[in-house]
């Protein structure tokens, strides 16, 4: 089986050293959570695994494309807005808009249909036409996701995405992203500090001594 991502000798810093020979192999179906301590560099590897930040040295390959960096801004900009779903601590909501004008945005760049069911089992359908402004942080996480599953992407990448949610709720949502990715042979690298969480993942890996080591 090909992977759907496969990541080679990563290695990455900032002021020090985060990580290095760094690899990573990620099959359709799959879930992989990465855990580690504030700081340690989980952003950081799914901003290097999905085109958003180029790595100081290795190769990732996704989607059989053997180098996503090799490609033009352009390329890598239509790849992120048509095949990968990101979810950002910070939301990143369009700020003068509504929630069902956020979902439009999404449904009209991935030319794919906004699912009223989707948003019933997220719990916002009767606030999605409110200004973002209006929801609560809970609200906005959960329209964030719910953008991002409206793509219908093949590969997700999801930093921390249960951190403004009670935890009967987290469970839901994750329960809704666990599902999409084995019923659309989708993939899932998700970054958290919730244990429970990563346990309800397939593989689980630990980012410390600047190298992800095994757990799950």
């Amino acid at each position: 089986m090909n992977p759907l991502l496969y990541a080679h000798n990563l290695a990455h810093h900032f002021e020090t050293l985060l990580y290095e020979n760094l690899s990573l192999s990620v099959n359709e179906g799959e879930s992989i959570a990465i855990l580690g301590v504030s700081g340690s560099g989980k952003s950081t590897i799914l901003n290097n695994l999905s085109t958003l930040l180029p790595p100081k040295k290795g190769q990732v390959s996704l989607l059989g494309i053997d180098d996503i960096y090799a490609l033009s801004a352009k390329e890598q900009l239509a790849l992120r807005r048509l095949q990968l779903g990101i979810v950002f601590q910070a939301h990143y909501l369009f700020r003068g808009f509504s929630g069902i004008e956020n979902l439009k945005v999404a449904s009209i760049l991935s030319k794919q249909p906004i699912d009223k069911g989707l948003l019933e089992s997220f719990g916002i359908a009767k606030v999605i036409h409110q200004p973002i402004g209006q929801l609560s942080g809970g609200q906005q996480q959960r329209l964030s996701i719910a953008r991002v599953l409206t793509k219908k992407p093949k590969i997700i990448f999801a930093d921390e995405p249960t951190g403004n949610l009670d935890r009967q709720t987290a469970i839901q949502v994750m329960n809704i992203m666990f599902e999409y990715v084995r019923t659309h042979k989708a993939a899932l690298i998700l970054a958290t500090h919730d244990q429970d969480i990563a346990q309800s993942c397939d593989k689980i890996y630990h980012l410390y001594d600047k190298a992800l080591h095994s757990v799950k």
